[in-house]
């Protein structure tokens, strides 16, 4: 595909991307970056660097662009609209993490949104180089659908978790696992979390005013702290017993 990955359209204030636009192919030259060696998951030589500030829209549901990405700083959001109009965060992509493999080995149109949950920088690559890498090396190919099979898995045991817990056992499970996620930055030990109350609310997914009374009383039992897009979790073994449901109810 020819052209630079760009984000269409204007920003909002503080130099976030509308939510809803995509991702687009511009007329310019792509600014390829020579990788030697990328890493052992990864043996192409060419790949496109864009960086983008936490809110960016990356790429949107319904586009269909021959690219895959892999995160290499910081987190994405993936997200898909409910019925009632709200946001559900699907998943949150850490670093080594992949955006759009599969829609690419199936040549389809994303299903779902992508957001710089933080500041962040991917690498594009080519969604042809992909498929030619999985039809010479079926191992390579095994692994790549091995670790989407997995994902699918964590989200469907989630769901079917969350299904029959109270908001407060999701909210607490949910802190856990950004706090695993948190911490595979060696510059991060998982405790304090980067997450607006929207994006809380929307991961688990709650209202934002259930969600906020649900913090309120993990901040009184001194289970958790934070000030406004920050949480640190205080006392990771109260917060895991919530989280199992064997918590008594404050």
């Amino acid at each position: 595909m020819d052209g630079v990955i760009s984000i269409k359209g204007n920003r909002t204030r503080g130099g976030a991307a509308r939510i809803g636009e995509a991702v687009t192919c511009g007329s310019g030259p792509i600014d390829y970056v020579a990788k030697a060696d990328l890493d052992q998951e990864f043996p192409f030589f060419r790949s496109s660097v864009r960086k983008f500030r936490r809110g960016d829209v990356i790429a949107g549901a319904g586009v269909l662009i021959d690219m895959f990405a892999r995160v290499q700083r910081g987190m994405i959001s993936a997200s898909a609209p409910l019925p009632d109009g709200r946001e559900f965060i699907v998943e949150i992509i850490p670093k080594g993490g992949l955006i759009g493999e599969l829609e690419v080995l199936r040549k389809q149109s994303l299903s779902l949104e992508y957001r710089a949950s933080s500041d962040c920088e991917l690498h594009f690559f080519d969604g042809r180089l992909l498929r030619e890498l999985c039809a010479k090396d079926p191992q390579f190919q095994v692994k790549i659908l091995s670790k989407a099979l997995a994902r699918v898995s964590e989200l469907e045991l989630r769901l079917i978790s969350n299904a029959g817990s109270s908001l407060r056992q999701r909210l607490a499970r949910t802190l856990l696992r950004l706090s695993a996620i948190y911490g595979t930055d060696a510059q991060n030990s998982g405790d304090e979390l980067i997450i607006s109350q929207n994006d809380l609310a929307a991961t688990l997914p709650a209202s934002r005013e259930k969600v906020n009374q649900c913090l309120r009383r993990l901040r009184e039992s001194k289970v958790v702290d934070g000030t406004q897009g920050k949480i640190r979790i205080l006392n990771r073994k109260a917060l895991e017993a919530y989280a199992e449901g064997t918590a008594s109810a404050a």
